[in-house]
């Protein structure tokens, strides 16, 4: 039985779980600073990405922590995407949109938290790839000796 868990990956969940609410607290501080100066549209964009990255973030995180620790591909794989499609995009558009007039210190924890997840995308792959080649392949070793038991013994 060999063990299926990555890691790396679970270091970089772990500090994550730690870095989040961090990120949170700067991010809001840093938007209540600027709020009034603001267009309308980007106070609207910006709620709107802290309240779905908040709530992307704790299934994110949980997905995560099941997939890999209890070697479960479809958690893993939920993990995957929810990392790949709402998450890093979101911090790319924060990291990267100047309309948002980022501050020096909510532009470092846009950096790191962006590195998270950019670490993530690729371990979390290599991970889900290894699983799910192992666990083919006991699947068919499986069926392998199930076939071989019910063959008829000769003579």
């Amino acid at each position: 039985c060999e063990i299926l868990s990555s890691l790396p990956l679970q270091m970089s969940l772990y500090f994550n779980v730690y870095f989040f609410p961090f990120w949170w607290l700067i991010t809001v501080a840093v938007l209540y600073v600027k709020y009034p100066a603001l267009s309308d549209y980007y106070k609207f964009i910006l709620v709107t990405i802290m309240i779905l990255v908040s709530l992307t973030e704790l299934i994110r995180l949980y997905l995560g922590y099941v997939g890999n620790l209890l070697e479960k591909v479809p958690e893993l794989a939920g993990f995957w995407l929810l990392t790949l499609l709402p998450q890093l995009p979101i911090i790319l558009f924060l990291l990267f949109n100047e309309g948002l007039k980022i501050h020096s210190l909510e532009r470092a924890v846009h950096i790191i938290f962006a590195a998270f997840l950019s670490f993530q995308v690729v371990a979390a792959f290599f991970a889900l790839r290894r699983m799910v080649n192992t666990l083919a392949t006991r699947f068919r070793l499986t069926e392998f000796h199930r076939l071989e038991e019910q063959r008829p013994a000769p003579g």
